[in-house]
């Protein structure tokens, strides 16, 4: 339902009262077929929205895939194939490519995050800095890479950050109150803190009632120093500050998870390209 809601809307903010270059250039009659061209390297996804797109646009266009969400793909692959009439075609066209473009821009990030960490027992994260709308495709696409998703919402975690933390008048109320929340509520919701010093990792393992302790913008060293402190009571996840480039260094540290933004909010779509296939 999602799904179909998310193309509905992207196909009339894009055709609008109808798609008027394929209508005056393109014969009604016109039938043909067009191809789904890789013109970069990277991980496929959204095909399953491709799919959709096309079924909302016209149901009679028809798709051969040679490839699956999560493939590699490189420059010169045939991802798929579609025939039907040329009009609907090129209506669905931009739409299809936006979607897809972006889904695998995101899923090629994941991968090339995901075998950063090859070896340890790190596990890679995506965060909620997603575009507005698209969150369950962009999470998806980070599935698809091989990383793994953070919480989904506000609804389905608690996540105590330094803004809470310091509206809340200091750590230990933070934790505490938020227990009575879930009590007076009846929500059994995981608890994840943040904290920003040595310091503030000490005082909420003293405090406890915890799940996760997040290790915000600690460098590999002091992440070494947080971790023995912790002594595996509780999961660690570390974040900000991370890149490609240093991933590693965090990962060998041996903390449980790695949350990068970046997988969504910080994406170059991935060159694709659909064309005209002579017959």
């Amino acid at each position: 339902m999602i799904l179909t809601e998310i193309v509905k809307n992207a196909l009339l903010e894009d055709i609008g009262s109808g798609d008027h270059s394929s209508q005056a250039s393109v014969p009604v009659v016109a039938k043909g077929k067009m191809k789904l061209l890789a013109k970069a390297n990277g991980i496929i996804a959204g095909i399953e929205v491709a799919k959709e797109v096309l079924k909302q646009v016209d149901t009679s266009i028809s798709m051969n895939c040679f490839m699956k969400d999560g493939d590699e793909i490189n420059i010169g692959d045939i991802v798929f194939e579609l025939e039907g009439p040329a009009r609907s075609m090129l209506t669905a066209e931009r739409t299809l490519l936006n979607f897809m473009q972006r889904l695998s821009g995101i899923a090629t990030v994941s991968k090339q995050y995901a075998n950063a960490v090859k070896g340890t027992k790190s596990k890679i994260l995506d965060t909620r800095k997603t575009t507005p709308n698209l969150r369950e495709l962009e999470k998806y696409a980070v599935k698809t890479g091989g990383s793994e998703n953070h919480r989904f919402g506000l609804f389905d975690m608690i996540m105590l950050k330094d803004n809470h933390i310091d509206f809340a008048g200091g750590i230990e109320k933070a934790i505490d109150d938020t227990h009575k929340y879930l009590e007076k509520t009846g929500l059994n919701l995981n608890i994840e803190i943040e904290t920003r010093t040595i310091e503030e990792v000490k005082r909420v393992v003293n405090h406890g009632k915890i799940h996760r302790i997040m290790l915000d913008n600690f460098i590999p060293e002091k992440i070494s120093e947080a971790l023995r402190i912790i002594n595996g009571k509780y999961e660690t996840e570390a974040s900000g500050g991370i890149t490609l480039e240093n991933i590693k260094e965090y990962a060998q540290t041996g903390v449980d998870y790695i949350s990068i933004g970046a997988l969504t909010h910080h994406i170059k779509s991935l060159d694709l390209s659909l064309k005209f296939v002579a017959l």
